[in-house]
């Protein structure tokens, strides 16, 4: 009996009996066939050489796209595991996944991997690409894989086939190299061109800190050398933006062995965080919202009520007080609902918008924790509105414009929307659940604003608007979000009285713009490679005076330009001029001040910019003028028409 193949454009392939996926495209175009990595038959995925023996679709997958890419990666993984065996026959394997931009597989050796074996396991595994050995495939019985893993002293593999259900498993081999996986792989190692093993770290075995800890190797995989170069040289950039290494170098913050998780900042990182606490105050008042504070540690009872207690126990710290247990606060919600508790409102309050930079704790597992990007304690920009149910979609259009002003306005950041929708723990009926997020919908289709679906991802009490911040390389990280919230309110009994003299249910947004301050911090250190514009700055300008006998001057200087409230230091060091100009530019400090016997017979500066060089004199006066206005208006560089030699 003959097979029928549709393809994608509708197309129509027919065959006396069963062909491989691989067949059908080299009889499409030999192009294709060169390029498949792999095949999407009846919309499962499958290794090219799969067999069709009955009517179906099918689609062929090359390297180029996303899934094919991660099907390479994934094969790369495998490579570097043989490769790994090869050279440590005593290591155990655990699992190696493809990942975001690459691959990782984790491994339990005697001693961990330096820098040095990672560059002899890239040796080894172009030996086994230049073999081209071919990927194959099969299933066996559970039990019997449970045994042959046994024998080979594979631990870990052991105990993942403990916990399938499945009576049978799926196995993939290249050369001597067998690994329990559910594939598709590429049809052999020779496929793989471009790759690199990028570091090692430790990884608990599943997560779990109480498990082994394991050595996990990073690589990265790409269809073509150019893409591979192009990713390395952002990688390169990545590194030299790092914020935890600049937080090190221009002294802003550092996190300490006595707080995993728990950041210090010193009094450079402080002026940052004072003036971006200062904007954000600021900019809340203009809009019509009031600022609160509520305690970080409140009864357990109060969580139970909330729904925390239920569903979010396991990210939450805890304390007793005379033999009854508190939490230590995860989300600043419980408390201002407790604030719009304490009296009977009026339809005429609402809205009620309450404000607050609360320092929330949320249990991280070490393995998760990066500088200030994931933290065990930071301070949330809460907002908390409470509305008429008519209020809804003007204040949820007013946060979005709110949002879209502090991103790109003020910080020149792109972004994109998620609605997320709900999840399986949630909270409330599917009827309360589709009012709130067709609520949020319509604001963003009201706002003309581009947004994607996220299933299954909103928070256990009401869909959300997540607001994701595109960096410079191109990487996101979710900081905004908007909470539309019909269970709160219900749970906690808060009413109004309306304007019929009865009581009624408002409705509540939750909502933060930074995100985490201290997050926002770390990803605006690696947006300006820690040259932050001059409004955030540190030091705003730093006065060189050209010898210690220009040092009172350089004091009258600074004193005409810290009335202004502008931040100015001296450098008062025993050094050359030309050494304190390349401190100040590695400080990347925005403005140099250069004084000597002809400004100071002048009353001038002589001006230098971090990016702009040497921008000639001015009067202190005019100096001052001119950074107050690029401070007050928060540009992100100076205008480069500002000064003329």
């Amino acid at each position: 009996m003959g097979v029928r193949i549709t393809l994608p454009d509708g197309g129509v392939k027919e065959y006396p009996e069963p062909i491989s996926a691989l067949k059908v495209a080299r009889d499409i175009s030999p192009r294709l066939a060169k390029a498949a990595v792999a095949a999407r038959v009846e919309g499962v995925m499958r290794d090219v050489d799969y067999e069709i023996k009955e009517d179906s679709s099918l689609e062929i997958i090359t390297d180029e796209q996303p899934e094919g890419l991660e099907l390479l990666r994934h094969s790369a993984a495998h490579i570097m595991a043989e490769a790994v065996k090869r050279l440590y026959p005593k290591a155990k394997l655990a699992i190696g996944p493809a990942i975001d931009n690459g691959f990782y597989y984790d491994f339990d050796v005697p001693e961990s991997f330096s820098p040095e074996d990672l560059g002899h396991i890239e040796a080894e595994m172009q030996k086994i690409i230049k073999e081209d050995q071919p990927f194959s495939h099969w299933e066996m019985d559970r039990e019997a894989a449970i045994k042959e893993f046994a024998a080979q002293g594979e631990d870990y593999k052991v105990e993942l086939l403990q916990d399938m259900e499945d009576e049978q498993v799926s196995v993939y081999q290249q050369g001597e190299f067998v690994d329990l996986c559910r594939g598709p792989h590429l049809p052999s190692t020779g496929k793989l061109k471009a790759f690199k093993l990028l570091h090692v770290a430790g990884a608990y075995w599943r997560g779990d800190s109480r498990r082994p800890m394991l050595q996990r190797i990073y690589g990265t995989a790409f269809p073509k050398q150019k893409a591979l170069d192009e990713h390395l040289q952002r990688l390169e950039e990545a590194a030299r933006r790092d914020h935890r290494r600049l937080g090190k170098e221009l002294d802003l913050f550092s996190l300490q062995e006595e707080g995993p998780g728990f950041p210090f900042l010193h009094p450079k990182g402080m002026v940052v965080w004072r003036a971006l606490e200062d904007f954000w105050r600021q900019e809340h008042r203009r809009r019509g919202y009031e600022e609160i504070r509520t305690p970080i540690i409140l009864n357990e009872s109060l969580w139970r009520q909330s729904g925390h207690w239920d569903h979010y126990r396991e990210n939450m710290y805890f304390t007793e007080i005379d033999e009854d247990t508190y939490a230590i606060k995860p989300m600043n919600c419980p408390g201002g609902v407790l604030l719009y508790k304490r009296r009977l409102q009026s339809y005429r309050d609402l809205p009620l918008r309450y404000c607050e930079l609360g320092l929330v704790h949320r249990h991280e597992l070490s393995g998760t924790l990066h500088g200030l990007m994931r933290v065990r304690c930071f301070h949330q920009d809460d907002a908390h509105i409470f509305m008429l149910p008519s209020q809804i979609q003007e204040e949820i259009e007013a946060v979005i414009d709110f949002i879209d002003y502090v991103y790109k306005d003020v910080f020149g950041l792109n972004y994109h929307v998620e609605l997320s929708t709900k999840p399986e723990n949630a909270m409330g009926s599917d009827e309360i659940w589709d009012v709130a997020t067709e609520a949020l919908g319509r604001a963003m289709d009201a706002k003309g604003m581009v947004y994607k679906i996220n299933e299954g991802d909103g928070a256990f009490y009401g869909p959300k608007l997540d607001f994701h911040l595109e960096d410079c390389l191109g990487r996101t990280w979710q900081c905004g979000t908007i909470q539309l919230d019909f269970m709160f309110p219900e749970r906690f009994d808060l009413t109004y009285v309306g304007e019929d003299g009865k009581e009624h249910r408002p409705v509540m947004i939750h909502r933060v713009i930074f995100g985490a301050l201290e997050r926002f911090i770390g990803i605006l250190i690696e947006e300006f490679a820690g040259a932050f514009p001059a409004w955030l700055a540190p030091i705003q300008a730093q006065i060189i005076p050209v010898g210690d006998k220009f040092l009172d001057y350089a004091r009258t200087v600074q004193s005409r330009l810290g009335d202004g409230n502008l931040r100015i230091a001296i450098d008062t060091r025993d050094e050359k001029v030309g050494y304190k100009i390349r401190s100040a530019q590695l400080e990347k400090i925005p403005y140099m001040l250069i004084v000597g016997e002809k400004e100071e017979s002048a009353g001038t500066v002589s001006v230098r910019h971090r990016q702009l060089g040497d921008l000639g004199c001015l009067s202190v006066d005019v100096f001052q003028e001119l950074l107050q206005e690029e401070v007050s208006t928060k540009a992100l560089a100076p205008k480069q028409t500002t000064v003329s030699k």
